[in-house]
């Protein structure tokens, strides 16, 4: 499994994409799959997702993100190799999971503006998921990409969606301005259609990437698990996405119906998504 990791590490550059070998046998016949569909702009693709099992310091954990970019896909990519890194060399990463998440969230953003030269002046979003010995679920996201959970079918959402007018207030009180122009979606500055992201130099002044973080302990009751980015919810509810795959019991192929249902109903947008199967 080891070798089959680095292959896989090494290619992310060509996909924008990394994930395991097959599911962890230890992990309680939990399945995970991805999905990636590059949208109809002219752009590249400009999602990047992580979906893997790994061991650190004796706990199995599963490692699961969805990162959409905006104005290119570098700090994507960025996020994509180091913001789990970080998360984990938080020195409480094991006794306090949700201040070591949150502060290495916000060092991460502290570097990629620091290195705004290279990495351009786009930005990112979000949502990250860590599954914690199959038994504690960490959600943690800035911006819109969404992390649901299905319990007995019933969908929950467990990200927060940063939309310019739900923080409207904030971004005011830091002299900028949400745009409500008709045809358009509200915007930071009359540019930005998320509140909160990585990021973004020319507007960190009015943005944030503190993240909203969640703990989601998983029982009997929980069936799966949905990260996803716009591109899927734009065109889908939350219980539109489980009722999709909720009798499908491969992940992966779970994750690439969800997003060509997403497709056939007219998303324009990259696609990128991650199903993890609890069975």
């Amino acid at each position: 499994m080891t070798g089959g990791r680095e292959i896989l590490h090494k290619m992310k550059e060509k996909a924008c994409f990394i994930s395991s070998m097959p599911d962890s046998p230890a992990s309680k016949r939990i399945t995970h799959g991805s999905h990636l569909v590059k949208g109809k702009s002219n752009h590249a693709m400009e999602d990047c997702l992580v979906c893997e099992f790994k061991q650190v310091n004796n706990n199995e954990l599963g490692l699961f993100a969805i990162y959409d970019g905006h104005m290119g896909h570098d700090v994507a990519n960025y996020l994509q190799t180091h913001l789990f890194n970080n998360i984990l060399k938080e020195h409480d990463v094991w006794t306090d999971t949700v201040s070591a998440t949150r502060r290495a969230y916000q060092k991460t953003d502290k570097d990629i503006l620091e290195k705004a030269f290279q990495l351009g002046k786009g930005g990112s979003t979000a949502v990250t998921a860590m599954l914690i010995n199959g038994q504690t679920l960490i959600v943690a996201n800035v911006g819109d990409s969404r992390a649901v959970i299905s319990k007995k079918g019933v969908a929950q959402q467990l990200s927060i969606d940063h939309e310019p007018n739900r923080e409207r207030e904030i971004i005011e009180s830091k002299g900028g301005f949400v745009s409500n122009i008709p045809g358009d979606v509200p915007r930071v500055d009359g540019q930005l259609a998320v509140a909160r992201a990585f990021g973004d130099k020319s507007l960190k002044r009015h943005l944030s990437s503190d993240p909203d973080v969640a703990i989601e302990l998983i029982d009997n009751d929980v069936d799966l698990i949905i990260l996803a980015s716009d591109g899927l919810w734009k065109v889908m509810s939350n219980q539109e996405a489980v009722d999709c795959i909720k009798n499908m019991k491969d992940a992966k192929a779970a994750a690439k119906h969800l997003s060509e249902v997403a497709i056939s109903r007219k998303s324009k947008d990259d696609i990128s998504c991650i199903v993890v199967k609890f069975q």
